[in-house]
């Protein structure tokens, strides 16, 4: 069965850390773009970033409002990516959701669209406050 799960949502404290997985199965990451969106109860869902290798050159891609509090990374071996997310802010409460298009990150956006996928995770919640 082909699809993406992920995991390790859950509350903290504004200030905070959470790292979430995004696995796939029945097929390899390394040919898909692999992208991170959130939807905020009552708000469009928004790509938060982006990650892709090609022809050895790795992009990742991250939205002005996480830049250098999120890292986004691969780990080959285990088929997963990942989101390191670091002094959250209640502002990043929200429902995560990974994607992977058969493609590169995009060069002048964060993320490719959301129907631009060929697969989605279910999601998972993060909730950050005090």
């Amino acid at each position: 069965q082909l699809q993406l799960v992920e995991s390790g949502g859950g509350s903290v404290q504004p200030g905070g850390s959470l790292t979430l997985s995004c696995a796939a199965t029945g097929f390899t990451l390394d040919r898909y773009a692999i992208a991170w969106f959130r939807q905020a109860s009552g708000k469009e869902r928004e790509g938060v970033s982006c990650f892709s290798t090609s022809g050895g050159y790795t992009s990742t891609n991250y939205a002005e409002s996480v830049k250098d509090r999120f890292t986004i990374s691969r780990d080959d071996a285990k088929n997963t990516v990942f989101l390191q997310m670091n002094n959250l802010k209640p502002e990043d409460t929200a429902v995560y959701y990974c994607a992977a298009e058969e493609s590169a990150c995009p060069k002048r956006k964060t993320t490719f669209t959301w129907g631009a996928g060929d697969y989605w995770g279910q999601g998972t919640q993060v909730t950050v406050s005090s």
